[in-house]
């Protein structure tokens, strides 16, 4: 019983957290962290969480990721794409250069200045997507910009953990055989989920439709199954199915459920608009409300703080923390004006939303400091709560920004920003 009992303190916290949301206008993750970290430190929840948890907690980032993919339109994303290399690309190295430098002037070590750069490199979307979701900017061209630039970022994280871990383990050397079959493995995944979109889950319209038997299954009748009575259930298994398709190709799960929500349309459902928006509500209930904000709760806990440990950091968290939130910002948004052709208003919004540092960063982080010793404690402390208040900045930075989105304020810096326009112009 007592995993229950944890689960039951969570979800309690939960409540509260939700309940404080609403009172101090605040995005909710902010109090799931918040609370997660203040229970653990308090002794109230472990520091190593039981495996249920942990499995529990990474259902409810895979629900999440899913129900945002499921809000999404695809051809949106799609288009995203194309705009959102040079954000991936500058968005990556600034941090990474920023994190390397910092870390390599306090401590002087070239494999943990590597292992603190590419820690502080991949974004935390599920972070952002349900930060922005709490505003009701979700679908917004901000919201699919970030998406798109973080997919292509994970590939490039993904990427590099497999090329550079082994490096600074010295079990390895650079590869190009090894860059290549990962970029392969990548391009398969995407080209995989493509085709699925494409033919098992199209209705009417699949290149495969004559073809006996397999041309007469698609996904309309699969939801459609029972008198439709399973719909929420299948939706659900198309998730876990593509997200686990995902992690045998190296993604994090995550990211193979915003695809199989991607890739999953209205039409599926035999024009039963009712039962469309019945499904939908269950999803988001069951995302954001009960199993998904566990894993926000359960990401909390990862900040212990130890008081003497933590003075000792502080001047490395202080420089690393703004290091991160300038180069971060500026990077990505400028990328964003300049190679995706986004408004200043998106552009500052994806600067913002590249800011979260979750479920990669803490992944680099066990590999280098608890599998390999790579990491000294002042370093593997040091990111932790950079990461934290990197992750704080996130809906703080998106709230902030919502109005001057929104045309409610007029934009900061607009003459000089005009000036700058006409000029590249």
């Amino acid at each position: 019983m007592y995993d229950i009992t944890l689960l039951t303190i969570i979800w309690a916290s939960v409540f509260i957290a939700s309940f404080a949301a609403h009172k101090t206008k605040l995005t909710p993750v902010l109090w799931f962290l918040f609370f997660g970290s203040l229970m653990v430190n308090l002794g109230i929840l472990p520091v190593e969480m039981p495996a249920f948890i942990i499995d529990f907690a990474e259902i409810g980032i895979i629900l999440i990721m899913f129900a945002l993919g499921f809000e999404e339109n695809s051809e949106n994303f799609i288009r995203g794409v194309k705009k959102a290399w040079g954000i991936a690309l500058f968005g990556a190295l600034a941090p990474f250069a920023t994190a390397y430098t910092t870390a390599y002037y306090f401590w002087q070590d070239s494999n943990l200045a590597l292992m603190c750069g590419l820690a502080m490199t991949a974004t935390a979307v599920s972070l952002t997507m349900v930060s922005l979701r709490s505003e009701k900017l979700q679908t917004s061209a901000a919201a699919t910009g970030i998406m798109t630039s973080a997919v292509l970022d994970d590939i490039a994280s993904l990427a590099m953990v497999a090329i550079l871990v082994p490096m600074a383990t010295g079990e390895a050397t650079l590869s190009v055989m090894g860059i290549g079959a990962i970029l392969l493995k990548a391009v398969f995944f995407f080209t995989i989920v493509t085709l699925l979109g494409a033919w098992l889950f199209s209705a009417d319209k699949s290149p495969l439709r004559k073809i006996p038997i397999i041309g007469r299954f698609n996904l309309r009748h699969f939801v459609a199954m029972g008198d439709s009575q399973h719909a929420t259930l299948s939706m659900l298994l198309v998730a876990l199915v593509v997200s686990l398709l995902g992690h045998e190709f190296g993604f994090h799960p995550a990211v193979g459920a915003y695809m199989a929500g991607l890739i999953l349309k209205e039409e599926y459902f035999l024009h039963q608009e009712k039962l469309y928006d019945r499904t939908k509500r269950i999803i988001d209930d069951v995302a954001f409300s009960w199993i998904g904000p566990v894993f926000f709760v359960v990401l909390g806990t990862r900040l212990i703080i130890d008081v003497e440990i933590f003075v000792s950091v502080l001047p490395q968290t202080f420089v690393l923390f703004f290091g991160l939130f300038f180069a971060q910002i500026i990077s990505a948004s400028l990328a964003a004006r300049y190679t995706g052709k986004y408004s200043w208003e998106d552009s500052m919004m994806i600067g913002f939303g590249m800011l979260g540092r979750a479920e990669l960063a803490f992944v680099v982080m066990d590999i280098a400091y608890v599998q390999n010793s790579i990491l000294s404690t002042e370093a593997f402390y040091t990111l932790m709560f950079t990461a934290f208040w990197l992750n704080v900045a996130v809906p703080l930075t998106i709230r902030w920004w919502k109005p001057y989105y929104a045309g409610e304020k007029p934009m900061p810096l607009s003459k000089i920003q005009q000036a700058t326009d006409d000029t590249s112009a």
